[in-house]
């Protein structure tokens, strides 16, 4: 098709909004085709945000991009304003490692970290060999956002191997970075065994506290701050002993409080309270705990004298 004028300054408008435009078939949590799905992965060992474009839902950008790139297929990514490419050169930069010089971002060392594998784990892995090719090893990869993929594969130019419990890990060099003391252990629960993994570069969560839980740390007189979000009017009508009204104190003094002190934060139900321990954990705090569904499970489950609705 023609590239019109209007047409030419809306792609080039999208292209400017942000360093990074990826114009693909679907979005980023639900890609339609393969070609893009297979970006989208790539991208999201990379960097933590980045904008796509579904081209599925707008014909004229779908096939102006083309025109405008003088590239016949989708996907295709910017990045600061300079076209890249399309799947297949994005898979051959990212394997060659001139992906982070395309983005302009930093480039990992080639540190090898420290991984531990239990004995359970290692002797799991090892069975799984037996089914696995002659080239294939245990891979590990380990995404921007924390996520942890274990697999069997060959090795790539661009691998690091590390040595564990008598098994050879493959690892690229940015899962790499953010993998040194991680362990990797295999064990049984209610929901079956699996592997369970501990990487101690995560980011802390808020974490779910149950209101049997916190009844239980409540009667072992067990050291941590209990803050109830609500207003002062719900707090008159009802509380849960223990709890302080978070409206008596600033962010300041809660602020200044050692990161790892273990925090819960209570309100009617939940909602509030999880956006209050959100910003504390961005915060840096490390221990935050949301009182999973408020004074009203305390209510249902521990105590039901109190005054709650």
């Amino acid at each position: 098709m023609a590239l019109n004028t209007e047409l030419k300054n809306q792609i080039e408008t999208i292209i400017a909004s942000d360093k990074i435009i990826l114009f693909m078939k679907g979005t980023k949590e639900n890609p339609q085709c393969g070609f893009s799905a297979t970006v989208v992965e790539i991208l999201n060992q990379l960097v933590p945000e980045y904008t796509t474009v579904n081209v599925l839902a707008d014909h004229d950008i779908r096939e102006g991009i083309k025109e405008f790139s003088a590239w016949p297929t989708i996907p295709q990514l910017y990045a600061h304003k300079e076209f890249i490419g399309g799947c297949d050169i994005i898979k051959e930069l990212y394997s060659n490692g001139e992906i982070f010089e395309a983005l302009k971002i930093p480039k990992p060392s080639n540190k090898i970290p420290h991984i531990n594998i239990t004995p359970n784990a290692a002797d799991a892995f090892l069975k799984a060999l037996q089914d696995a090719g002659p080239e294939d090893k245990l891979r590990l990869k380990v995404n921007i956002n924390f996520g942890h993929d274990l697999s069997f594969s060959s090795k790539n130019a661009n691998d690091l191997e590390i040595k564990s419990a008598g098994l050879s890990i493959l690892i690229d060099p940015i899962s790499a970075a953010k993998a040194d003391g991680l362990t990797i252990d295999y064990a049984s629960n209610k929901m079956g065994a699996g592997f369970e993994i501990n990487n101690p570069n995560a980011p802390s969560v808020v974490k779910d506290m149950t209101v049997v839980e916190l009844k239980q740390k409540l009667d072992n007189h067990e050291k941590f701050n209990f803050f109830d979000v609500r207003t002062q009017e719900e707090w008159d009508l009802s509380r849960i002993p223990g709890a302080k009204l978070f409206l008596e104190l600033t962010e300041d003094e809660i602020a200044a409080l050692d990161k790892n002190t273990p925090i819960v934060f209570q309100c009617r139900s939940g909602g509030r309270s999880a956006r209050t321990a959100e910003q504390f954990n961005a915060k840096g705090f490390r221990n935050v705990y949301n009182l999973k569904g408020g004074i009203l499970a305390y209510k249902k489950e521990i105590d039901d004298s109190i005054v709650a609705s």
